[in-house]
């Protein structure tokens, strides 16, 4: 895992359960991304009593989801996600611009013996061969990195981190791979600096030298 500076990579949070900040506690469960993005904007504003309180549920209602989706598909990124489970918190999330803005859920469980238990969901069941299973304490962010680089998608190259970057630059030209530059993004209401590292390695990504085509001369 490469490193970059001014980021904690010994960050950890204290606990997924604990609220540190009002935005934590509203926005860690939200499925919808455009609702998140909307919730936070009134939050930095201080508006936050103009916002319905349908919008701040863990989940839509059925009737509003399907009207929302025939408004916009981006609307929907992240509302068809499963719903949580008993003392399951989601701790990241990776946000594609896709046509239809899928999201996938890294979740955080906690047992009753008080072990951690992982897993990651996306909206269409996808089979994820997790790199790690359960922790003892809450990850560091430097463990949360190792996790996003080595879990994987069945057929996917290069795991949660730059996988789905991957799988669309293999149907492009390798000129077009700067097109890609922010087509994923990955943040987390637990790790402030996520998003930042991951921006440095799509922007890496985005700039690797394109391969000279063999001469055959």
């Amino acid at each position: 895992m490469k490193r970059y500076p001014d980021i904690d990579y010994g960050y950890r949070p204290v606990s997924y359960w604990q609220d540190e900040t009002l935005a934590q506690a509203i926005l860690k469960n939200i499925k919808g991304d455009f609702r998140r993005e909307e919730i936070r904007k009134a939050l930095a504003a201080g508006n936050l009593e103009t916002i319905p309180e349908e919008i701040l549920r863990e989940a839509l209602s059925e009737n509003v989801r399907s009207f929302t989706g025939r408004i916009h598909p981006r609307f929907m990124g992240g509302e068809y996600l499963p719903d949580l489970s008993a003392d399951e918190v989601e701790i990241a999330r990776i946000s594609l611009q896709s046509t239809t803005f899928d999201v996938i859920s890294l979740r955080a469980r906690r047992t009753t013996k008080g072990t951690i238990l992982y897993r990651v969901v996306d909206e269409y069941e996808g089979d994820f061969q997790l790199s790690r299973q359960r922790s003892k304490k809450p990850l560091s962010l430097r463990e949360l990195i190792t996790f996003l680089e080595n879990t994987q998608l069945e057929g996917m190259r290069g795991g949660l981190l730059l996988g789905y970057n991957n799988m669309n630059a293999d149907c492009m030209d390798r000129s077009e791979r700067p097109t890609l530059r922010h087509f994923t993004s990955i943040g987390s209401e637990f790790y402030p600096q996520l998003s930042s590292h991951c921006e440095e390695v799509f922007q890496a990504w985005a700039e690797e030298p394109i391969e000279e085509e063999p001469s055959w001369d």
